[in-house]
This record gives C-alpha cells, sequence and structure tokens, in this order.
C-alpha cells in the first residue's frame, strides 16, 4: 500500500520507497526534468542529451569523439548515434583526427550558432519553469543542497565513502 503523506505537488511514496523519500523524489524530479527538456528541445530538432554536446564545443570548441564520451559521461555507441544525428542536422562537422586515423574530431559548425541562442533561451525558460516561484535564495540553497548529494554520490562511486 503506497504512502498516502503525499503533498499536492507530488505522488504518493510507494511504501517500498519509504526508506528512501529523497531518492524516490529525485527519481521523480529528474523524469519530470528530462520529459519537460525534451518537449522544449524538440522545437529545436533536438533530443535531451544532445544540447549537452553542443554547449561543450561550442564552449571548448573542437573535441575527439572519446573526449565527449568522457566529459559528458556517456557510452561509445550513445555517442556515435549522437554525433550522427547532430551532423545529419548540420550541427557538427566530422573531421578525421590527423594524429589518429582511427578517431574523429567533432566541430560545430557555421549553421550551429543560431541554435547556440535557441538552446540559452531554452535552458532559461527550463530553468524558469523548473523554478517556478522560487526566489533567488531558495534557488541557491536549491543548488547547493544538490551540489551536496552529487558529492555523496561520487564518493560513494568511486569507493570514498
Amino acid at each position: 500500500m503506497a504512502d498516502q503523506t503525499a503533498t499536492s505537488t507530488s505522488l504518493p511514496v510507494p511504501a517500498t520507497a519509504r526508506t528512501g523519500p529523497v531518492s524516490h523524489a529525485i527519481f521523480r524530479l529528474a523524469r519530470l526534468h528530462r520529459m519537460v527538456a525534451g518537449q522544449l528541445l524538440r522545437k529545436a530538432g533536438l533530443h535531451p542529451g544532445q544540447e549537452l554536446v553542443m554547449m561543450h564545443l561550442w564552449d571548448c570548441g573542437p573535441a575527439r569523439q572519446a573526449e565527449l564520451v568522457g566529459v559528458l559521461d556517456s557510452d561509445s555507441a550513445t555517442m556515435t548515434r549522437t554525433v550522427q544525428r547532430l551532423e545529419k542536422a548540420g550541427f557538427v562537422r566530422r573531421i578525421p583526427d590527423p594524429s589518429d586515423r582511427r578517431a574523429w574530431i567533432i566541430e560545430p559548425t557555421v549553421a550551429s550558432q543560431a541554435l547556440h541562442r535557441e538552446v540559452e533561451r531554452i535552458w532559461g525558460e527550463l530553468e524558469r519553469v523548473t523554478t517556478g516561484d522560487c526566489n533567488e535564495a531558495e534557488r541557491a540553497e536549491l543548488v547547493r543542497l544538490m551540489g551536496k548529494l552529487e558529492c555523496n554520490l561520487i564518493a560513494f562511486a568511486f569507493g570514498q565513502h
């Protein structure tokens, strides 16, 4: 039987998840956030995650595909599909790496600059939708607390607990 103590802004926490209400809330929030991000990004012809590849390329310049895998904590197959889709849309160009013929360097195209402005606008809208009527102090506290949770998970994931 599900816990009926849910507020009007959340779903009931299943009885099995009673010992992990924060984890359950993060799961629900992440799923909804990705869904809304997808709705907003679709208008620009992107899927969630593709904008992160573009952000890295816009900020750091051309990168090896393997670097993108590491920086964005992806896997090789997913990054290959992502780059192929971005290339097909005209946002990136793949060029052979002159120092390693097996590797590709991915660079943003001139055409991606209009997308750059659109992604900035979309992320601003996603931020406004996500934080709603939170004031600046609440937003700063959210970022602080999420950073703390992230550090906890990193320490656990890499055996530093």
